[in-house]
């Protein structure tokens, strides 16, 4: 690679700033621009509905590298800039602030933007998004000062907002549409597990039910349910799911189906054009099919492997996704990607919570969740890969080694 190459990220994230690490581990020497729009170094997401949104860590814990990484690596961090357009033709980005800047390279680590709803009362103040480090600060000081929470949502950031603030001692009421907090990911069966959870810590739960609206007097101090049931808090969090951004790829004959499209390479077919994390719908050669994961584990390893493949390595973007969640006394590590299944095996304690799960389709492994049982994601992950049948007695049976299935 020449030295007068011009790479360009857009986006400061987790996927963002891997890729530019791994560029310059790889030995690229020349220019690598990293453009975020936020004030502050790139940073990790998973500790803003934790430990950084109950003041349990700084902000240090949650940047993806220390303060001097990117001069001492002659990466430029462009921060509170935007990218504004691009233009695949000329291959150049237009900055906000900054202008045109030609590339070589562009890799896309857009990421994702939070659902929003529209129901009557939704603009009212009190009613928090959280998605950035500002988002996360603005929650956490507003949490200091309230006295009841209303989480509408039961996904990963609701359940996980709800179960720290339920530990900051704050009054918790969690609505969601489904039976059963993240039914869509885990099933009623499963999701079942996280309801008894937080009914357990004593959050007010309201599922199976919509919501019609927010009322109150200038800032929202209700919600007011499909059934007409009224749930009242000065303090309202929504977590209804996130979507790709995508709005650099308007007018530019990039290809988006629910994210960006790239191959397993994270390659677009648009030459020089690349995406990864959030936002990059790709191929994935385990499951055959396109799969947009929004994890922390994608972003981390996908950021690397585009860089690699921007260098012309021709590196397959093959890893069983991965995610891990932590409620209360609850750590779960969840490894594959299950959209149906026809069985669930359990392996270990249900109603202790140490227990492993597996979510079978015609007898082969589609997707395992461990919870508080540790080191045995390589093995869960090692089932979802080589996609063979396996006995559900065996794989229920704790004295039957999983490596051995």
């Amino acid at each position: 690679m020449s030295s007068r190459q011009t790479f360009v990220i857009a986006g400061a994230s987790l996927a963002g700033a891997k890729a530019a690490e791994t560029l310059r581990q790889e030995g690229f020497e020349g220019r690598v621009v990293l453009v975020g729009e936020e004030a502050v170094r790139p940073y990790e997401r998973p500790p803003l509905s934790k430990a950084y949104l109950r003041g349990e860590v700084g902000f240090d814990v949650a940047a993806v590298h220390g303060e001097g990484f990117y001069e001492e690596n002659d990466v430029e961090l462009l921060s509170s800039t935007t990218v504004r357009s691009v233009d695949p033709g000329a291959k150049k980005v237009v900055l906000d602030p900054g202008g045109e800047l030609g590339y070589d390279e562009l890799l896309l680590c857009t990421g994702a933007t939070p659902r929003r709803l529209s129901n009557p009362g939704s603009d009212l103040a009190g009613i928090h998004y959280l998605r950035s480090l500002s988002s996360c600060d603005a929650l956490r000081d507003a949490l200091a000062e309230a006295s009841k929470l209303v989480v509408v949502g039961g996904g990963w950031i609701g359940s996980e907002v709800a179960a720290s603030a339920r530990q900051m001692g704050k009054e918790v009421a969690l609505v969601e549409a489904a039976a059963v907090p993240l039914e869509r990911v885990l099933g009623a069966e499963v999701g079942a597990m996280f309801r008894d959870l937080h009914a357990e810590h004593g959050v007010e739960l309201h599922l199976g039910v919509g919501v019609d609206g927010f009322g109150g007097r200038g800032r929202a101090e209700e919600v007011v349910l499909a059934d007409g049931t009224v749930v009242a808090g000065d303090l309202f969090v929504v977590g209804v799911g996130v979507t790709a951004r995508t709005e650099l790829t308007q007018g530019t004959g990039i290809a988006v189906d629910n994210g960006i499209v790239v191959d397993e390479y994270l390659s677009s077919a648009t030459p020089g054009i690349w995406a990864a994390g959030d936002v990059a719908n790709a191929y994935h050669p385990v499951f055959e099919r396109h799969i947009r994961l929004e994890h922390w584990s994608a972003a981390l390893n996908q950021g690397p492997v585009a860089a690699k493949n921007m260098l012309g390595q021709r590196v397959a973007y093959a890893k069983v996704p991965y995610f891990f969640s932590d409620q209360y006394d609850l750590g779960m590590e969840y490894s594959g990607f299950a959209t149906s299944w026809d069985q669930v095996v359990y392996r270990g304690d249900k109603e202790r919570r140490e227990v492993i799960v597996f979510w079978l389709d015609k007898g082969t492994v589609v997707a395992g969740m461990n919870v508080n049982v540790w080191d045995v994601t390589d093995d869960i992950a090692a089932l979802v890969e080589t996609r063979r049948p396996v006995d559900p007695g065996r794989l229920a049976d704790p004295s039957v080694e999983l490596s051995a299935l």
